[in-house]
């Protein structure tokens, strides 16, 4: 037998390299590199209960009868535009959930509960990213705290929603998620539509910053079809990802550069629908644009919203609404407490002008069924 040789010497090529200096060209903008838990640890950590899964699938499964037309209720994102407190999340959501008991026969309630906010340029982009509000970036914590509200929420017997914005964190919060949006910003990305066609949850697409309700449509169609793309398991391994698409998936109108929630835009947005083959259906966001960033505005737009289901229009199957315990929004600023219960992002309706524009809307759903 001749002396072992390595396959460098009996292959033809250049000589292999044990080591490779490409510290020119990679990595050159990264300052650091940090550990990420991976979503089955955090799972092993933060368990959801018979009780919590048996809550997330009975809503989902509610709010898929509503796209389906087995259903006749209003489904209701409501809820602060972002979470930053934990106790103050909590005190919000028990104060829903008796809301959402008191007219459960007309309206699907689920919690608002955003962690991640796409920003325009700069900013603190959530309870995710910089859960302590201080640049500090602890996502580790982020995801553990997110996870835990989130948890602590279901306990209450209250369903969350919340928007998909990294294509990573759904590994660590989405068994729990009732309802998913794809924001305005990224509705056209590819990659969230790959997202959503695999999600468990319903998801509603926003219409484009310009108000195109094409573009969201385009994204309800590319997002039931299947699809293949890479990403994460909950091991934390690199994997290819195999879809069988997503059925129920809807447009949210938000407005663009006017409002979008009359009956006249209604009768666009379900126009455009049918003629990219998809059920005339639209779930309509008070805030944003249809309210021209105007908080208190939300009431007015949502009162205008609840006329046209009283008069019978059975293709509005949802609201949004921005709303947390107090009125207002505020700014962080060093040294400075912030106000209990205000919106550290966009301005939210106070939780005591929620009620009665929640109480309008269930008087229009019933309305609406007496027309049937």
């Amino acid at each position: 037998m001749g002396p072992f040789k390595l396959p460098s010497d009996s292959v033809a090529g250049p000589p292999m390299l044990s080591t490779q200096d490409k510290t020119r060209i990679d990595d050159t903008r990264i300052a650091s590199v940090r550990p990420l838990m991976t979503p089955a640890l955090l799972e092993e950590r933060l368990p959801a209960s018979p009780a919590h899964l048996a809550l997330v699938e009975r809503s989902r499964q509610d709010i898929s009868n509503v796209l389906q037309g087995q259903d006749d209720r209003l489904v209701m994102v409501v809820g602060p535009c972002s979470i930053h407190d934990h106790d103050q999340a909590i005190a919000y959501a028990k104060l829903l959930k008796a809301e959402a008991d008191k007219h459960a026969k007309d309206l699907q309630i689920v919690m608002r509960v955003y962690f991640e906010k796409p920003r325009t340029t700069v900013g603190w982009k959530g309870y995710i990213n910089d859960p302590h509000l201080d640049g500090s970036f602890a996502m580790n914590q982020g995801l553990e705290m997110a996870r835990k509200l989130l948890l602590d929420i279901i306990d209450l017997g209250l369903p969350v929603a919340t928007e998909f914005l990294d294509l990573l964190s759904p590994q660590y919060i989405s068994d729990l998620v009732t309802w998913g949006a794809i924001g305005a910003r990224t509705t056209e990305s590819q990659s969230h539509r790959q997202l959503a066609s695999g999600l468990s949850c319903p998801v509603g697409f926003k219409n484009g910053t310009d108000g195109g309700v094409k573009v969201a449509a385009d994204a309800v169609v590319a997002s039931k079809a299947p699809h293949a793309f890479m990403g994460m398991t909950k091991m934390g391994q690199a994997a290819i990802f195999e879809t069988r698409g997503n059925q129920d998936v809807h447009i949210i109108l938000r407005g663009g550069k006017v409002p979008n929630y009359s009956v006249a835009d209604v009768d666009a947005a379900c126009k455009a629908l049918e003629a990219s083959g998809i059920a005339p259906q639209v779930m309509v966001d008070v805030s944003h644009a249809n309210s021209s960033k105007q908080h208190s505005k939300q009431i007015e737009v949502a009162h205008d919203v609840a006329a046209q289901v009283a008069g019978g229009d059975r293709r509005i199957m949802g609201l949004m609404i921005e709303s947390h315990l107090q009125e207002g929004r505020q700014d962080q600023k060093p040294g400075q407490p912030l106000q209990h219960g205000v919106s550290i992002t966009d301005a939210c309706i106070s939780f005591a002008q929620t009620v009665p524009v929640l109480q309008a809307l269930a008087q229009a759903v019933q309305q609406r069924r007496s027309r049937a």
